[in-house]
């Protein structure tokens, strides 16, 4: 139990939630501040038609924690390739998207599709309907695509495995076994942590500034590290009062492209402090916390804007984020980042060098 609340703790680990946060993170390398460039090239290095197959799931489906939780340990890749390949092909695909929360109506619109082998109008236009208020935009050529998937599932559980297979054998088998040590890490650090800390000033440590406020009505929070989500965290109700939640585990000195000398943390701090609308954003959170709706009209900006401009800030744990059930979701600054952020910029300048000869 953590300290003076009734939550129970469990902490998981595994690289298969990497697995699938990286694919997340290599198709929209943008939401994570992630160079383009490198992102790009790194999907290059699958065939062309296991790519495709990679890019149209990352349209299709989110990161499955409910599905990998309940994977075997070690819970790596090999072992989500192994369990993915021993489900029929097209049982695959509702494997990782049916979550515990996962729209009835989708769900059965995806299902009628695959029972006919075929879709129509009807079921295109109310998959819009359903999609648009979605924070990720889909084109209507992103939402026949879906479809088309849905009525063929066995061979997108084919090629989709294929396709992850590939994936792993290109990059992400080298890439597990550089994160893993940092993971490991960063679970033995938290749980030293969780001594000392109620579950609230935890969760907000361990994310970086997030508060969730209806975490009093959990039994049990899971918590597990990912080094490609950091500072982000994904989250997932595996029961009504049981949640399983991913935390940023990578150090703040580290960088996510190999080779990177400049620490990811101080980069994205920098560059967004180096902008005159986040720091005007940061000047009015210092009074009380706002929501991106007061932020637009304080500022005279159009909410779309303003949210573009939190989520930089947020990337760079520059603010708190307050995540209330039914209400709108509130920032306020993280002073001790900021100071943070000119002590890294200290150590980053007067660290060591060594000049080619």
């Amino acid at each position: 139990m953590i300290k003076g609340q009734s939550i129970k703790l469990t902490w998981d680990i595994g690289t298969a939630y990497d697995l699938f946060v990286s694919l997340e993170v290599l198709h929209n390398p943008d939401d994570f501040d992630l160079r383009g460039m490198w992102a790009a090239g790194v999907r290059s290095r699958v065939p062309m038609a296991e790519r495709k197959v990679l890019e149209d799931a990352s349209r299709m489906m989110h990161i499955p924690l409910h599905w990998i939780f309940l994977l075997p340990k070690p819970k790596d890749s090999d072992s989500a390739l192994w369990i993915l390949s021993q489900l029929p092909a097209e049982e695959r695909l509702p494997a990782l998207l049916f979550q515990r929360d996962f729209p009835d109506r989708l769900k059965q619109i995806y299902q009628e599709v695959s029972q006919r082998g075929a879709w129509n109008e009807n079921d295109l236009n109310d998959l819009k309907e359903i999609l648009k208020p979605k924070k990720k935009r889909y084109s209507e050529k992103d939402q026949v695509n879906i479809l088309d998937w849905w009525s063929q599932p066995g061979e997108f559980g084919e090629r989709f495995l294929a396709a992850l297979r590939s994936y792993h054998h290109e990059f992400f088998a080298e890439e597990e076994s550089r994160i893993r040590p940092a993971l490991q890490d960063s679970l033995a650090r938290a749980q030293e942590i969780a001594q000392t800390r109620n579950v609230f000033d935890l969760v907000e440590d361990l994310s970086q500034g997030v508060h969730f406020t209806n975490l009093s009505n959990l039994s049990e929070l899971i918590l597990a590290p990912s080094y490609w989500s950091t500072p982000l965290v994904f989250f997932d109700k595996l029961a009504e009062e049981r949640m399983l939640m991913t935390y940023g585990a990578r150090p703040a000195n580290a960088s996510l492209v190999p080779g990177e000398l400049v620490p990811d943390a101080l980069l994205r701090g920098l560059k967004a402090l180096a902008d005159p609308t986040r720091l005007r954003i940061l000047r009015y959170l210092v009074d009380k916390p706002l929501t991106p709706a007061e932020l637009s009209r304080l500022l005279r900006l159009r909410a779309p804007t303003v949210v573009h401009h939190l989520h930089a800030l947020r990337i760079a744990g520059l603010v708190h984020l307050y995540v209330e059930e039914g209400s709108d979701r509130r920032y306020a600054v993280r002073q001790e980042s900021t100071q943070g952020l000119l002590a890294s910029l200290r150590e980053f300048l007067n660290e060591s060098k060594d000049y080619p000869q």
